[in-house]
């Protein structure tokens, strides 16, 4: 009698597998179709050498497009650039999203209108973004308007290579910070008010409640903004290519790498050395998640 059951709840089993697969089977084809199989290709074709011109033909290569990285000095200049980007920005605007949450989340007058100007910039679209920024910084712009204004030299802010990226920077703080506060701040709302009402009855000030309480509850949600913030510096390049015309200039100083693989992919019409950096920037973002979800495993064990 048992083993009748026991066939029967296997056959029962199987069927319930069979069915979750046919549900699933429409997804899997998709990404199949559309993800998995172009990162295959795509991955292919960094060891080959691509011939666009004419009669398509392809030519196996090896390792020599990762060789050639070595030798090329725009991809030093652009890996340079993106570090820089991403060393400068994602702190900066990690650090400004959480001030601003811990405003809004405060008991001031105004919350509803603050959070809607606050998310504004994250709204707009980039490439508007970056032109109103390309006249706040033009020679006839409103900062040197403003430094006119008051009897200040003025400045050539796009042309300068000391300051053309920083000026993207700050644009690109200034719009995607916004969008990080909405993350804190509902986990914020999360955080239970017993805990603060505990932590003001022992004694505990707002800075000992702030550093005790909620910067550890924050602590996955930071994690996420973190990894976020340096996948999304790592992948500019409309900011980059709008303020140079899609030349990285002046002198290279906001050339980045997607930008770099755009020129090598769809100007030079080198897909194969294209892909080779495509490859080496998901490896690097790769890396750079692995060893921050190490850090912060260390930091929950302490």
């Amino acid at each position: 009698m048992s083993t009748v059951v026991n066939d029967r709840w296997k056959k029962q089993k199987v069927s319930e597998h069979i069915a979750g697969y046919l549900f699933m089977a429409p997804t899997i084809l998709i990404a199949s179709v559309f993800l998995l199989l172009p990162i295959g290709y795509a991955i292919a074709l960094a060891f080959q050498k691509v011939q666009l011109l004419g009669e398509v033909s392809y030519r196996f290569i090896g390792l020599k497009n990762f060789a050639r990285m070595a030798q090329d000095e725009r991809v030093w200049i652009a890996l340079k650039n993106t570090a820089e980007y991403v060393v400068i920005v994602v702190p900066l605007q990690t650090v400004l999203a959480l001030v601003l949450a811990l405003i809004l989340n405060s008991q001031i007058k105004g919350r509803s209108w603050f959070r809607v100007a606050f998310f504004l910039p994250t709204v707009t679209s980039s490439a508007v973004l970056t032109l109103i920024f390309m006249w706040i910084y033009n020679r006839n712009g409103l900062l040197n308007g403003i430094l006119s204004f008051l009897q200040l030299p003025t400045y050539n802010w796009l042309g300068d290579p000391a300051v053309a990226l920083k000026g993207i920077m700050i644009m690109n703080i200034w719009s995607t910070a916004p969008l990080f506060m909405v993350i804190y701040l509902a986990a914020l709302q999360d955080i239970p008010e017993t805990l603060y009402e505990a932590a003001m009855l022992d004694g505990a000030n707002r800075w000992e409640k702030l550093l005790h309480i909620t910067l550890p509850f924050l602590q996955p949600v930071t994690f996420f903004v973190i990894v976020m913030g340096i996948i999304g510096t790592f992948q500019l390049f409309d900011q980059s290519y709008i303020f140079s015309a899609g030349s990285g200039g002046p002198n290279n100083s906001t050339l980045t790498i997607v930008l770099l693989m755009y020129q090598y992919a769809f100007k030079n019409l080198e897909m194969g050395y294209a892909l080779a950096l495509t490859l080496v920037l998901a490896v690097i973002l790769m890396l750079s998640t692995i060893i921050q979800q190490a850090l912060f495993k260390e930091e929950r064990l302490d």
